[in-house]
């Protein structure tokens, strides 16, 4: 038997040697990869829903962008122990993303000057910074440093953020800016004391805690003009200094509460707003509010792109993508940290992009190098590697075409074209499973690959025209990778 590790065309490269062009069968594997294994291809944007699969994004080129990547929360401020906190190395987290095959990343902003992990089940007091406003007093805040100034911005961080931006567009990966942060508000001890919108912690007189509760939660909700209007002014402000970005994409808040929904709704619609009449129009997302919310709120909202929370079965059988919202499925607020590879190829097949909560080096979360999740990310990066493969634009879940019920296909019935045909099946646990080949006509190549490792075993052919049992020969999860031409 053949066996060979295939390679992503673009985006970032990882040694292995490659299958160019794969078109339904036009595979051939590419005698050396010495030349392609250190490019990157810059990602191409602004991305836009794809007009006949808007499961999935389009770039410029209207080719379809299966995104899938991990994001950890100090990758736009610096937080940790310490004051000030450990300098984040951007450089070697690109680095790390390109590593596992990764197209995307979320970039995380953080509300709080500080961070109690009390709530995380563990003991640690982290320091964050930069934040968007500048702090030059006169006074200090409730944690000794100098008040914030919320008519003034922190050029460094604007700077950072553009920087990293540009950064993870020269290496292929599109960034997801999170514009607010609304976990830490609700769970972190003594939150609203370690938010510029406490009245002790800003020179411009602004007190986000409306009802006087001591928690500051409706600075997410409307209540205060005030507030909204300094939120408005440092969305203007972060969208002047992104625009011209090709990767960008909008997340406007992470798992706000409930509340927040005419709030989150208000922004996207700013956003889309602002850029009618900017060169470039972003996506915008919105995320599982935490706790109580629900995803008919996302679904129901404004937002081009959402994450959603367990409910319907997002976590053990994610239900199959309609293409009303493009849907990636962040296990951020399916597990916190969790997830497994079985879950990452669920999400594929069902015309989901998942993406990781990722540890990463321990500094924030979690142990230092904890290699426990290392199968996650290199399924992900497995996904994309075969997702650039495929005729996106043609394949859609159809679990009634494979008896274990994850599988993407594209075959004359669904497509009209009966000169092509392609089925991607996932097998929890290997084993057998049956598939429909009723539709298609002559005979399909079969690979099998290694969900994980990439690894491809080819098992020659089976003929269409009738339902068809084919073994993995494995007790582990298996894919089965079958095309005609």
């Amino acid at each position: 038997m053949k066996r060979r590790t295939f390679l992503a065309v673009g985006g970032c490269a990882i040694a292995g040697t490659a299958l160019h062009g794969l078109k339904f069968g036009r595979a051939h594997a590419a005698a050396d990869t010495s030349a392609t294994a250190d490019k990157s291809e810059p990602a191409s944007g602004p991305l836009r829903r794809h007009p006949e699969n808007p499961r999935y994004f389009s770039d410029q080129r209207g080719q379809v962008v299966y995104l899938t990547g991990s994001h950890t929360w100090n990758n736009v401020v610096d937080m940790g122990p310490g004051d000030p906190p450990p300098r984040f190395d951007f450089a070697a987290y690109l680095d790390f993303l390109c590593r596992y095959g990764h197209n995307f990343t979320r970039l995380w902003a953080w509300e709080l000057t500080s961070w109690d992990t009390t709530a995380n089940r563990q003991k640690a007091r982290h320091t964050v910074r930069p934040h968007p406003f500048a702090r030059t007093g006169p006074g200090n805040a409730l944690d000794g440093k100098p008040k914030f100034d919320l008519e003034r911005f922190d050029p460094e961080y604007f700077q950072r953020l553009r920087d990293r931006c540009q950064a993870a567009q020269r290496h292929g990966l599109y960034v997801s800016v999170m514009l607010f942060e609304g976990w830490g508000l609700q769970f972190v001890p003594d939150a609203f004391n370690f938010h510029p919108f406490h009245p002790q912690n800003n020179v411009n007189g602004i007190n986000g805690d409306v009802n006087g509760d001591g928690s500051g939660v409706e600075v997410h909700a409307l209540a205060s003009p005030a507030v909204t209007a300094i939120q408005e002014r440092y969305v203007r402000k972060v969208i002047d200094t992104l625009n011209d970005l090709d990767n960008v994409l909008y997340e406007i808040s992470n798992e706000n509460h409930p509340p927040s929904t005419k709030w989150q709704y208000h922004f996207i619609d700013l956003i889309h707003k602002l850029e009618r009449g900017k060169a470039k129009q972003h996506p915008v997302g919105m995320t599982f509010q935490y706790k109580g919310g629900s995803n008919r709120t996302l679904f129901d909202s404004p937002a081009d792109w959402i994450s959603p929370n367990p409910e319907g079965g997002y976590r053990d059988d994610p239900p199959a993508a309609d293409g009303k919202k493009v849907i990636l499925n962040d296990t951020d607020h399916l597990w916190g940290i969790g997830g497994n590879s079985t879950w990452v190829w669920k999400s594929f097949l069902r015309g989901i992009n998942p993406i990781f909560m990722d540890p990463y080096d321990g500094t924030v979360l979690g142990p230092q190098d904890d290699k426990r999740w290392d199968p996650i990310r290199r399924a992900m990066g497995v996904t994309l590697r075969l997702a650039r493969q495929l005729d996106l634009a043609r394949i859609t879940p159809q679990t009634h075409l494979a008896s274990s019920g994850y599988c993407l296909a594209a075959v004359p019935a669904a497509s009209g074209n009966k000169a092509a045909a392609c089925l991607v099946v996932f097998l929890p646990g290997g084993g057998e499973v049956e598939v429909d080949l009723s539709a298609v006509e002559g005979n399909l190549s079969v690979v099998w690959i290694d969900p994980v490792t990439g690894t491809q075993r080819e098992g020659g052919a089976v003929a269409g025209g009738a339902k068809r049992k084919l073994a993995s020969g494995a007790k582990s999860d298996s894919v089965l990778w079958l095309w005609s031409s």
